[in-house]
């Protein structure tokens, strides 16, 4: 790569669940073969990080080429949510809660959309926050669910809604630590 690289996180959403599968050496073929360098791909989950010359590095104009190249190889309708390294370290990094605490689940939810994220937050406000804590964040809403109510709190089913699904994708902040590595 020539010139100043950005590098970039591609969180892909409903991946390897609900009957879309896709191999980690073919997600990593697919970004090599738009020309972006450094590619590697974490867990099983839809995270790829990749370097993209400066010059190119056009979030809405990325985010595009990449569906387009996933939907194509793949075959589904493929979205994705696309941050930087730094905006991916920054949102782990501030995550307000107690993550050491092994009776919740640490969440952060990336919105494509500060709208996105603001709804989500007037949504939770009449959840119990005990139960159901939730807080935002750059881009992001942090959510820390007791273990084993993830699909069950009041918040967990506003997140659920069809309205949200092409908007956001969430990650255990587990993970994030791993894609920073």
């Amino acid at each position: 790569m020539m010139g100043t690289v950005s590098t970039w996180v591609a969180l892909l959403r409903g991946v390897n669940v609900g009957g879309i599968s896709i191999r980690n050496a073919d997600l990593a073929e697919v970004f090599t073969a738009l020309g972006f360098g450094s590619v590697r791909t974490v867990l099983a989950s839809g995270n790829v990080v990749f370097e993209a010359d400066a010059a190119a590095s056009d979030r809405a104009k990325l985010t595009s080429k990449i569906e387009k190249a996933l939907r194509e190889r793949f075959d589904y309708d493929a979205w994705i949510v696309l941050v930087t390294l730094g905006e991916l370290t920054a949102a782990a990094e501030a995550f307000p809660f107690d993550d050491a605490d092994s009776s919740r689940q640490p969440w952060v939810i990336f919105c494509v959309d500060a709208a996105t994220r603001d709804e989500l937050v007037k949504a939770a406000m009449d959840s119990d926050a005990e139960a159901d804590p939730v807080a935002s964040g750059e881009g992001v809403v942090y959510w820390n669910p007791v273990k084993g109510t993830t699909v069950s709190t009041p918040f967990a089913k506003v997140l659920a809604k069809s309205a949200y699904r092409a908007r956001t994708t969430n990650r255990n902040l587990r993970t994030l630590r791993r894609i920073i590595g």
